[in-house]
């Protein structure tokens, strides 16, 4: 490149910050926009190093049962896990077997009998006036504060307490001589790494879009500019590098934006918890390579927008010409991006290419991408094809919003292409995500009406402390009804296979069998013919036991929770014997009265004096599977924060828009034109092209989706719902801009709009 050129670039960037108030606003419009985008941009680059931070914390702190004899370097730890008012506490106790037992990750100390430290997040919610009963819970005294190295993230609720109870118990409690995983868990399914690499192709491929449009705000006054330069004696190669360098300076500029919009977002990311997500700002750190091609591509991207640009336009020493004699927009090449991503899928979908593989990964994103792009290009012709043929019909404020989309179809397309992606990328992974559910989330046949809350204890209870258990749950407030399940195992030496032996009233075996006669000591049996069955020796609890002859066959019946126990001996109390005075297993099915938004919670406060390692789970009608659920949240999550910059997209490209045409609204104004009118005459220069890209947006969507789902052999299942549920949010982001542009627009159809320098 020849000095010549440098200096013409060079030019072109000091023009773009002349023209005055105007020429700043331009500038600072489109630094803002291309900033926003590239944000965006690195905090999707510094995905891969937050995942990465928060397994390594999370793994460093992993608790799990180890064989280690007791020595002074071992510690016992029991799972005290809770909930209060929809958010997750996790809860361990700690009791120290020697003068060198390991502490966890972010915790200086252990904690001794009646004390625990508290992540900063449980801290504050420990002191809200409101947290009472989680007070009562946690009768233990805050001695300190669990540090970064021990929380998933910031938003983390998690306490550890001393205690000197555990020894003896049995069932959430274990021995180990140090924190960490030993045993790494296997990395995650490859349908779902696919499932993830969609969803950042569906997120990121409108800020493509959306920076694309930045780069062209002020388009018009532009060319006007390079006009004004022709007139001076520039020739045309002059003018596109003069255009060049102004467009290099927005992205330049934007980048230096993006960056500080980072860098200030990042020191409040960790205020906020999405969906049970937060992150520490520590985490939030670009991948150095994304980086790189983030600062190399976002000028590039400016620069590239810039020169297709003048390809349409008649830069002339007299004006501007735009679009002279052009010809209608032709179809078959705007066919070809979606044609090539099917083309690139297809070898998966007949099963050629393994879809466990990398390069599985990279066809499925470039089929993706090349699909969404079909929808960008695809609806300029679309929008020209159909408003081409509106006629004349409808009121004034229809006619001027037809006559200016015929007039600028290109403009009115690229308005709300960004929107129309990230429709068709919603649309892609809702069928995607419906599809998948069958495989990563199971129905647990849960009856809502019987229980809605379990509470389990494995320490080890007699049958008449269990009934007193049961006793003390059912004077909490607003418990109705308590089923007991006191268990435990019997073992058959001939085959070594297991039943379970559950000692009960008629009441409580009546919920775990079809139960018609029932008295003080019979015995039931539920299975198949051969285990359990009436004669058969069995050990119990390392003693032998003959099941009685006249023991009754009865059908199972699932518990409130959906499990069904398919091999049990149901024994009534009469009829336990020495197994009513053994310590057995506890498992309570509660009924609430569910108009006391504080029933579960008393539940759980009672469940904590019991034993603080009761567990108290609420029943759930679907189980999903966690890294699926992860995924799941980091979509919502991402679909959000794209919404958002889109809607931002369009209320930038909407107000320079209205600010490049406000001498036309004060003139239509003068002569007596409503504001109304004009005000319907913009929301239906809108909605057109909306309603006319949600068309393909719809139909490239459901083709990526249904295309995955079928590359993958999940069933394949298109709803109504998962195509509303996008447009809808899609239509609603359009009204609110239209809506957010309303006071800028009235205030440029004031008569001073007719006034020029």
């Amino acid at each position: 490149m020849s000095a010549r050129w440098l200096r013409q670039l060079a030019f072109g960037v000091r023009l773009a910050s002349r023209g005055g108030v105007t020429g700043w606003t331009r500038v600072a419009l489109t630094a803002t926009a291309v900033g926003l985008g590239v944000a965006f941009l690195l905090l999707a680059a510094s995905v891969p190093n937050l995942l990465q931070a928060r397994d390594t914390r999370v793994s460093a702190r992993v608790d799990t049962p180890q064989d280690a004899a007791r020595s002074d370097r071992t510690l016992l730890v029991g799972r005290a896990d809770t909930e209060f008012r929809g958010v997750r506490i996790r809860g361990r106790l700690l009791q120290a077997e020697g003068s060198a037992a390991p502490a966890p990750p972010g915790v200086s100390a252990l904690p001794k009998a009646g004390e625990m430290v508290v992540s900063p997040a449980l801290a504050d919610l420990l002191a809200d006036p409101d947290s009472t009963l989680l007070r009562a819970r946690l009768d233990y005294r805050v001695v300190g504060r669990i540090a970064d190295t021990g929380l998933s993230g910031p938003g983390e609720y998690a306490f550890y307490a001393g205690t000197d109870q555990l020894e003896g118990t049995r069932g959430a409690v274990w021995r180990q001589a140090a924190f960490g995983d030993p045993h790494p868990s296997p990395g995650t399914d490859s349908r779902l790494i696919l499932l993830a690499v969609v969803a950042f192709v569906a997120l990121l491929a409108p800020v493509a879009i959306f920076m694309a449009a930045a780069v062209r705000f002020g388009g018009e006054s532009r060319d006007r500019r390079l006009a004004a330069l022709r007139l001076m004696g520039a020739d045309l190669p002059m003018t596109r590098r003069f255009a060049a360098g102004e467009a290099l300076a927005g992205g330049l500029l934007g980048l230096g934006v993006g960056a500080v919009i980072f860098l200030a977002g990042r020191q409040l990311v960790g205020q906020f918890t999405l969906w049970d997500i937060s992150v520490f700002p520590a985490d939030v750190r670009p991948s150095l390579p994304l980086t790189a091609l983030i600062v190399v591509a976002v000028p590039a991207l400016a620069v590239g927008v810039a020169l297709s640009v003048l390809r349409k336009v008649a830069v002339e020493p007299l004006g501007v010409v735009r679009r002279a004699g052009q010809g209608r927009r032709r179809l078959w090449w705007r066919l070809l991006p979606p044609a090539a991503g099917l083309a690139l899928l297809a070898p998966m979908l007949v099963g050629v290419v393994d879809t466990d593989g990398q390069l599985a990964r990279v066809q499925v994103g470039g089929g993706a991408v090349l699909l969404l792009a079909g929808v960008a290009t695809l609806l300029p012709w679309l929008v020209e094809a159909v408003v081409r043929r509106l006629g004349a019909g409808g009121g004034v404020s229809w006619q001027i919003a037809v006559r200016r989309i015929q007039m600028d179809s290109a403009s009115a397309a690229r308005l709300v292409s960004g929107v129309a992606v990230a429709a068709a990328g919603a649309i892609a992974l809702q069928t995607f995500v419906a599809g998948m559910e069958t495989t990563f989330t199971s129905a647990t046949g849960a009856d809502l009406s019987r229980a809605q809350v379990t509470a389990s204890l494995d320490q080890g209870t007699t049958y008449a402390d269990a009934r007193e258990i049961a006793r003390r749950f059912a004077e909490t407030r607003g418990v109705r009804t308590v089923t007991t399940v006191a268990y435990t195992d019997a073992l058959d030496k001939g085959t070594e296979e297991y039943a379970s032996v559950v000692v009960g009233s008629c009441t409580d075996l009546r919920e775990m069998a079809q139960i018609t006669r029932c008295g003080s000591g019979d015995i039931f049996l539920v299975g198949d013919s051969d285990m359990p069955r009436a004669g058969q020796r069995m050990t119990v609890m390392d003693a032998d036991w003959t099941i009685p002859a006249a023991a009754k066959r009865v059908e199972g019946r699932a518990l409130p929770s959906g499990s069904m126990w398919t091999r049990m001996i149901l024994v009534t109390p009469g009829a336990a014997g020495r197994l009513a005075a053994a310590p057995l297993h506890l498992l309570l099915s509660i009924d609430l009265d569910q108009s006391d938004p504080d029933t579960g919670e008393l539940v759980r406060n009672t469940a904590a004096r019991v034993s603080p390692l009761m567990s108290v789970e609420g029943i759930e009608e679907v189980e999903y599977n966690n890294r699926f659920k992860g995924i799941l949240s980091g979509i919502f999550a991402g679909t959000v924060a794209v919404l958002l910059l889109i809607g931002a997209s369009m209320l930038a490209t909407t107000l320079d828009q209205l600010r490049e045409r406000r001498a036309l609204l004060a003139a239509l104004t003068a002569f007596g034109a409503k504001r109304g009118t004009l005000t319907r005459a913009t929301l239906w220069q809108m909605a057109v092209p909306v309603a006319l890209g949600l068309v393909p947006a719809m139909l490239a969507g459901t083709a990526l989706g249904v295309a995955l789902l079928a590359m993958l052999d999940f069933p394949i299942h298109v709803s109504l719902a998962h195509l509303f549920v996008p447009v809808a949010a899609g239509v609603g982001v359009v009204g609110l801009v239209t809506v957010a542009s309303l006071p800028v627009q009235l205030r440029l159809m004031r008569p001073e709009g007719l006034r020029v320098e």
